[in-house]
């Protein structure tokens, strides 16, 4: 079968950068991945990854050995462009583009008419447009949708990930896309290059639409979850097991409650609801709020830390946990992370970390120590849970007799 694209090049080598590319060259497309790490560079060339994702190892291997997909550190000419690089934001929650920006500037000199430029990373409403503002002032020979419409030299589209960490290669192929393009030729192209790869449907919209679509879809989970982070906060207050009174409410036929935890994390839910926020600040109340009471729960586990360790000399803590969410390595906007660095500034105590899936510390902890399981657990007289990470499920309750716990995942419930 003649593939649409006969080469694909994927700005942003990272969590989903890497995975799409893998995917894109699996299905027999020359991928060309960038990124700015040559760290990671040299080990995908080698066949090996620099992230943790189950079975991309194996992919990556192959797709290299196959030579389906290499990495670079400049961009070449290619039949389309995916740009996968982080937006995070600034001081006061506001969005920074400069990635995508730097990624703008780095592909524009290699641009040809005809070719497909797609964002994916997630992005405040308009972000599209932006690029092709940025594009169009580099490439002043080439046209772009802003200017011609459907008559333009390159097509460019907004299509968000919306995949699991743990579950990504799955979610890329069977989950649905939405292809927000800047004009309906736009969004055509782009669901061509999505179709040699995605199961799922092809949903298409306008770019403006899909990018509100990816913040409404973390938004909407950042929401609920505040909810039962709230639940959490006032039942502490009234001597209530949260995960008890959850699991009761949760039998009404039309309740299904979230679990609450230390806060939100990773590069999605615990960012995108200030980009609404950003854009709309009159009328997204609730979703500042949200994030609001999200981002204040580590205040609220840092004072039970402390009210554990009132009357104790020299207290020891094991912190078991550090990633944003159970069984990855990804610690990006991680509340146990915060937690700790909080308890470290304030010598709240000799603080123990517990993470199975890093080999080091981030440099916000650095001068903690790294240990094993057993071993914090065996020195701790206060055990702070923060990840329920599969293997701390299996701990013994016998080693927690005698301490003061603290689980902020109802895993010990």
């Amino acid at each position: 079968m003649k593939l649409p694209f006969n080469k694909i090049s994927v700005i942003g080598l990272g969590y989903i950068g890497l995975p799409t590319a893998a995917t894109l060259a699996s299905r027999g497309v020359e991928v060309v991945g960038v990124d700015v790490n040559p760290k990671a560079i040299e080990a995908i060339n080698k066949g090996q990854i620099h992230i943790v994702e189950p079975d991309l190892d194996a992919v990556v291997h192959q797709v290299v050995n196959a030579g389906k997909l290499k990495a670079v550190a400049k961009p070449e000419q290619a039949d389309a462009f995916i740009i996968a690089v982080p937006t995070p934001f600034k001081g006061n929650h506001v969005p920074d583009l400069a990635f995508i920006e730097a990624a703008a500037k780095s592909i524009a000199p290699v641009l040809q008419k005809g070719n497909l430029v797609i964002l994916e990373s997630t992005s405040p409403v308009g972000t599209t447009e932006k690029l092709a503002n940025w594009l169009g002032d580099l490439r002043k020979d080439l046209s772009f949708p802003h200017q011609k419409g459907a008559a333009s030299d390159i097509r460019i589209a907004y299509c968000p990930e919306r995949v699991l960490p743990g579950h990504v290669l799955k979610e890329l192929v069977e989950n649905d896309r939405v292809i927000g393009g800047m004009t309906p030729a736009c969004s055509e192209k782009a669901k061509a290059l999505y179709k040699i790869f995605v199961q799922g449907q092809c949903l298409e919209t306008n770019a403006a639409t899909a990018e509100m679509c990816k913040l409404t879809e973390n938004a909407y989970r950042d929401v609920n979850i505040a909810f039962a982070n709230e639940l959490s906060l006032i039942c502490d207050r009234l001597g209530i097991n949260v995960w008890d009174l959850i699991s009761l409410a949760n039998h009404h036929p039309r309740v299904k409650i979230l679990q609450p935890g230390p806060g939100v994390g990773g590069h999605c839910i615990a960012v995108d609801p200030w980009f609404i926020v950003d854009s709309a600040p009159e009328q997204a109340r609730l979703i500042r709020t949200s994030r609001e009471v999200n981002d204040g729960k580590p205040h609220h586990v840092v004072d039970k830390v402390k009210a554990a360790v009132k009357g104790l000399k020299d207290p020891v803590i094991a912190c078991l946990g550090l990633s944003f969410k159970a069984d990855i390595d990804d610690l990006r906007e991680s509340p146990a992370v915060d937690i700790v660095a909080h308890l470290a500034k304030d010598k709240v105590g000799n603080l123990l970390v517990v993470e199975p899936h890093v080999d080091s510390l981030p440099a916000s902890l650095l001068g903690l120590q790294l240990v094993e399981t057993e071993e914090a657990l065996r020195r701790a007289q206060v055990v702070l849970l923060l990840v329920n990470h599969r293997s701390f499920y299996d701990i013994d309750r016998k080693s927690l007799e005698g301490k003061k716990v603290i689980d902020t995942r109802g895993v010990w419930r």
